[in-house]
């Protein structure tokens, strides 16, 4: 049957693809020892251990407090409670890290939110 330039073309373009493959996991796999070895020879020079923890050390607690008022999830689509949820887990890390953390509340916690993080975040009761 008669095949179209195009079709040829998706073809070819699909069989160098697969031919490929192989190439491409060796390289994904000498790209992740890469960094294996160069944060190991990292942790070595650093005598300290983990930079986390020397960070952890560090941290002078801020006096600030961060209220997100959560009241207003039921006027939300669940695409939008979803970000929001995206978006406190983020500001929660980010604290965490931070060298002077603030105290973080969610308030109003409930509705479609607390239900979307019950469901993909069973850790968030640990927040607390």
């Amino acid at each position: 049957e008669p095949m179209s330039k195009r079709q040829r073309k998706k073809l070819l373009k699909q069989k160098q693809w697969e031919e490929q493959k192989d190439l491409r996991r060796q390289k994904r796999k000498e790209k992740r020892q890469k960094r294996k070895l160069e944060r190991q020879s990292k942790l070595d020079s650093s005598n300290e251990g983990n930079d986390r923890k020397r960070m952890r050390r560090e941290v002078v607690p801020s006096t600030l407090r961060l209220v997100v008022d959560c009241s207003f999830d039921d006027l939300m689509v669940l695409k939008d409670v979803k970000k929001l949820h995206k978006q406190i887990q983020r500001c929660y890390a980010e604290n965490r890290k931070a060298f002077h953390p603030v105290q973080f509340y969610l308030t109003s916690h409930g509705g479609q939110l607390k239900r979307n993080m019950n469901e993909n975040d069973k850790g968030w009761v640990n927040w607390k």
